[in-house]
């Protein structure tokens, strides 16, 4: 064995109790443990549910929505449920260049500015475009820490949140987290609809509104372009917040042509706060987003931010920078264009000649995954069940909805997988699911 292997070996070793190391003398056994006696954990549940007289919402926690999405399947399973790119899709050679040129850079391993380097914090203004200036970005430590500090900057607990109805699960669990309400504002193919989001400003005097304009998770939705100034202006005539989650920007399709700017861009009243992220691009493990936000609000996020975080690392900074700086960062983004349209297609076809019985109404140009609605009737975690069974993963759709849900869906992704391969053996697994769960009963 190489000597790295048996110095893995060992930390393992140790990192497990089994073994102790002693310089200059070796490695050695380690003591047996003793168990300790259990302890009386029961006083727990008291403490966890007395959320007090003055508690509107009670602030429970419940993740399963995003884990449906991180968790790895079983051995065996194929995964068209997961939210991010497969291995295979990832800049692995190029963000493992950047890091290692990063980690040489003078300073790289100090501490940054709280509010990020500057260059990249300049990066991600001339990505948003507008007259958004690099002073009015902050880095954040991913999209969804930057979700959570921009609702816990901009809504007190038992304060009602508008969303989009459907909407991302994780964005919901967090308001939920932080005592909020969310009430949902529907969505169509063309985004939130501004009249019934004009509603639901007047009816529950709401100050946050979030919504994803381009490729809308789960829907896939992009908000119109006459519907864009129009959102703008009801949140501002309401005195309110938009929070804008960009989460795909860079998961777009060969085929979708130029894409509309971010709100933030056209917003000079700083009316929106932005979210911007480079994960979903690159890898689970890249988490460098930014939040741009324009007025006193800024400083709120930025107390925030550094309550929770301090700062996001810096040799993480360091590697954004070179990484978005090198010729392969474009030339990844084309071939991801690429292959999602290519995978996307694969999906959308084998359903059609496969599993005529999921309707769908809308087709994405960006993103990973497609919003299938089932048969009425149809239960979306009973199917669920039956496509794990026949070694598929797929995402129910329940989650996504805040309310109500007004009918049964489930989301397919096409991103997680190892290929198009892949695509079709699931699809053929998930017929087999539809033919035990839809099968007309005697």
């Amino acid at each position: 064995m190489s000597p790295v292997t048996v110095s893995r070996a060992l930390a393992q070793l140790v990192a497990e109790g089994l073994v102790v190391t002693r310089p200059g003398a070796g490695a050695f056994k380690a003591p047996p443990r003793t168990a300790e006696p259990a302890g009386d954990t029961s006083w727990q549940e008291v403490a966890l549910s007395a959320d007090g007289a003055l508690d509107v919402v009670p602030r429970t926690v419940d993740a399963s929505g995003v884990t449906v999405c991180l968790a790895a399947p079983p051995p065996g399973v194929l995964e068209l449920s997961g939210g991010y790119l497969h291995a295979s899709l990832e800049p692995e050679r190029a963000m493992a260049a950047a890091l290692a040129r990063a980690g040489r850079r003078p300073g790289a391993w100090g501490r940054p500015p709280l509010e990020g380097l500057p260059e990249l914090r300049e990066w991600f203004a001339r990505d948003i475009g507008g007259a958004v200036t690099a002073a009015e970005v902050l880095i954040a430590s991913g999209g969804q820490s930057a979700l959570a500090t921009a609702l816990r900057a901009l809504a007190p607990p038992g304060a009602p949140v508008l969303v989009e109805s459907p909407t991302y699960p994780g964005m919901l669990a967090i308001a939920r987290a932080t005592g909020l309400r969310p009430v949902p504002v529907p969505v169509d193919p063309d985004g939130v609809k501004p009249a019934l989001l004009a509603d639901a400003f007047r009816a529950t005097g709401a100050r946050v509104f979030v919504c994803q304009p381009l490729f809308q998770n789960p829907t896939g939705a992009v908000l119109a372009p006459e519907r864009r100034a129009e959102v703008l202006r009801i949140a501002r005539e309401a005195g309110a917040f938009v929070i804008e989650d960009d989460y795909v920007r860079r998961l777009v399709h060969a085929d979708a042509g130029p894409l509309p700017r971010p709100l933030a861009a056209d917003d000079p009243d700083g009316v929106v706060v932005h979210v911007g992220s480079l994960t979903k691009a690159t890898s689970p493990s890249f988490r460098v987003a930014a939040l741009a936000a324009r007025g006193p609000v800024l400083e709120r996020l930025r107390a925030i931010q550094i309550v929770d975080t301090f700062f996001v690392p810096r040799p993480l900074q360091e590697a954004a920078l070179e990484l978005v700086g090198s010729p392969a960062w474009p030339r990844h983004l084309r071939n991801l264009a690429a292959e999602l349209r290519t995978r996307r297609d694969t999906l959308t076809g084998a359903l059609a000649h496969h599993i005529p019985e999921l309707a769908l109404p809308h087709i994405p140009s960006g993103g990973y995954h497609l919003w299938p609605r089932l048969p009425d009737g149809t239960d979306d975690t009973t199917l669920t069940a039956a496509a794990l069974r026949a070694g598929v993963a797929i995402t129910p759709g329940r989650p996504y909805f805040s309310a109500e849900a007004p009918a049964a869906h489930v989301r397919l992704s096409f991103a997680a997988v190892a290929g198009t391969g892949e695509i079709l053996e699931g699809v053929r697994r998930l017929r087999a699911a539809c033919d035990e769960v839809l099968r007309p009963r005697p």
